[in-house]
């Protein structure tokens, strides 16, 4: 009897050991993962991802989607103002101008068509809605772009107060600017980008206002047959504004300033 014991307590002792030995071999195969560690996993789309994949389309009166690869072949579709497309590749070499803008056919999707569209009126900024400030402009841009600045500084006095504000976009080119800050500053749909070619300096005047002492008008300023500055001023009696559009390093900075007189 008491052998039998011993041997009862033996295999009792050795059961529970081994059950300790596969729970312990459990909990190593299968560790708890906390929030904290679930949260490190999270992939968010990187800004290259949002600008290589999807473009929008600035021109504002839409912007043609192409059976073929070039400006001739049969029109699938007119994509609308500020409309999001897929790009499915992209022509990087220019190889046809539009205009003053020099530029190639990438392949688009969009509607659940495919065709090509000049990449020349695409950018990977949405182009400003009708009405919107350049404030709310650049902090809608900054959700996907966080190198966009913009800064503003008010002054002047009660009856006379000046507003100076200022949008530096990376990475983008004279006529995205350009057309940018026509929406934004409402400068009229008159003025064309302009020509590389031309003037160091030229004046180029709207055309309602050229008999009258109202100011409306586009001042280039070129060097080497490559835009320095476009600047747009306007002037009437008890205001002023200006526009000005310049290159700094890979960035290209809007300013606007205003003066009540």
């Amino acid at each position: 009897m008491k052998t039998l014991k011993i041997v009862s307590f033996a295999l009792a002792s050795t059961i529970i050991l081994l059950s300790c030995k596969n729970e312990e071999k459990t909990n190593l195969e299968l560790p708890k993962i906390s929030e904290s560690d679930l949260a490190l996993t999270k992939i968010t789309p990187s800004e290259e991802t949002i600008t290589n994949n999807y473009l929008y389309v600035t021109a504002s009166t839409g912007l043609s989607l192409r059976e073929y690869a070039n400006l001739q072949s049969k029109k699938l579709a007119v994509m609308p103002y500020g409309t999001r497309v897929k790009v499915i590749s992209s022509e990087k070499n220019p190889t046809m101008k539009v205009g003053e803008i020099n530029g190639g056919m990438d392949e688009i999707e969009y509607n659940q068509k495919k065709g090509f569209a000049f990449n020349g009126f695409l950018s990977r900024y949405f182009p400003p809605e009708k009405g919107i400030s350049a404030k709310r402009y650049a902090e809608e841009l900054k959700n996907d772009f966080p190198k966009i600045v913009y800064t503003e500084t008010v002054g002047g006095t009660a009856s006379k107060p000046t507003n100076t504000e200022s949008l530096t976009l990376p990475n983008t080119e004279w006529h995205e600017a350009f057309y940018i800050a026509q929406q934004l500053y409402k400068i009229p749909k008159e003025f064309l980008f302009p020509s590389l070619k031309g003037k160091d300096f030229q004046t180029i005047k709207e055309k309602k206002f050229a008999k009258n002492s109202w100011t409306s008008e586009l001042q280039i300023t070129r060097k080497k047959e490559e835009l320095s500055k476009i600047e747009y001023v306007y002037i009437n009696k008890g205001f002023s504004k200006k526009v000005t559009i310049v290159k700094e390093g890979d960035t290209m900075k809007i300013s606007s300033s205003e003066k009540v007189e």
